[in-house]
């Protein structure tokens, strides 16, 4: 469980690594839960109950900071709601949107291209220097992107076809962008247990009504049984929780640079799941995509800058 004071696991940096080899295993599973049970959760669904059942357990650790820090998030509240909206509420509520109508595979490889939206949105919004190289690795991350949503066929682009998925995970990717632009603009002082806490309790009062208009004028909720509990247990404890515990320990333990190699992981887990458990295959689209998106991540993050290793989501 996270705590207030993360010191105690410095002391232990093997676990940094075991951590950040699991990290990207849950966020690759994230896509392929996602992309499995979609038909059965309603993607509103999967992102609220998702956040409701993550807060539920975290509440009783997180409670006591939000109370002795009551003063900070009250003067901050309006930059936390911003914050939250980026993350908890936009950034997988659209994952699971897009997992309606992509695969699996095109969702992790996408996601995978977070820190190049968060270099290019640095350099946009805050004015942070980009290197050639970093620009060169950005252009070749894209060029990646371009590849995976056209599915190889540049008709697909010129004629207005690409999968809808596809658009809604890079509109995904950018928001997680905005958060981190924002995060670092607008710094809260908080720990990080009770930072975490109070984004999922903003977050979920962001996606309740649009769960509930969803759920009353749409999808009409899903039947509650082992079947959909279990990859909604899923969501909030490993690529929620522990992912983020996991990744905020590595980045601490051996440096954000060192920890976003890492990151590289979740689009070959993600094939590797997502064939396995949903007869996903690789066409040739998707290998020269994600050697561009590959090649694009070494180079743009080669400078080993921060803001390419922000908190990352699942």
């Amino acid at each position: 469980m996270p705590s207030e004071n993360p010191g105690y696991l410095s002391k232990l940096p093997g676990l940094a690594y075991v951590g950040l080899v699991l990290t990207p295993l849950f966020w690759a599973g994230n896509a392929v839960v996602a992309r499995g049970t979609v038909d059965a959760i309603p993607p509103l669904s999967m992102a609220f109950w998702r956040w409701v059942i993550a807060l539920a357990i975290l509440l009783p650790f997180g409670l006591p900071g939000i109370w002795r820090h009551r003063q900070i998030i009250r003067q901050r509240l309006g930059s936390m709601l911003a914050l939250a909206t980026f993350s908890v509420g936009a950034f997988n509520s659209l994952l699971y949107l897009a997992a309606s109508t992509t695969t699996a595979t095109n969702i992790a490889l996408i996601n995978a291209t977070i820190p190049i939206f968060v270099a290019l949105m640095s350099w946009l919004l805050l004015g942070d220097r980009t290197r050639p190289i970093q620009a060169l690795g950005i252009a070749l991350a894209v060029t990646g992107i371009v590849t995976v949503v056209a599915r190889g066929d540049l008709a697909v682009l010129t004629g207005l076809q690409a999968q809808p998925g596809d658009l809604i995970m890079v509109a995904a990717v950018f928001s997680w962008g905005l958060f981190s632009v924002l995060l670092r603009r607008q710094a809260v002082p908080l720990p990080a247990l009770t930072f975490l806490t109070t984004q999922i309790l903003l977050g979920v009062l962001v996606i309740l009504p649009f769960y509930l208009t969803d759920l009353l004028a749409f999808s009409g909720g899903f039947e509650l049984s082992g079947a959909t509990l279990a990859p909604l247990l899923y969501f909030a404890i490993f690529p929620g929780i522990l992912a983020y515990a996991f990744w905020n320990h590595g980045v601490h333990a051996i440096g954000p640079s060192r920890a976003a190699i890492f990151m590289y992981l979740t689009p070959v887990f993600a094939s590797i799941l997502a064939g396995i458990f949903l007869g996903e295959t690789l066409g040739r689209f998707h290998v020269i995509g994600g050697l561009l998106i590959l090649s694009g991540l070494i180079l743009a993050t080669r400078a080993g800058r921060s803001a390419l290793a922000d908190r990352k989501p699942g």
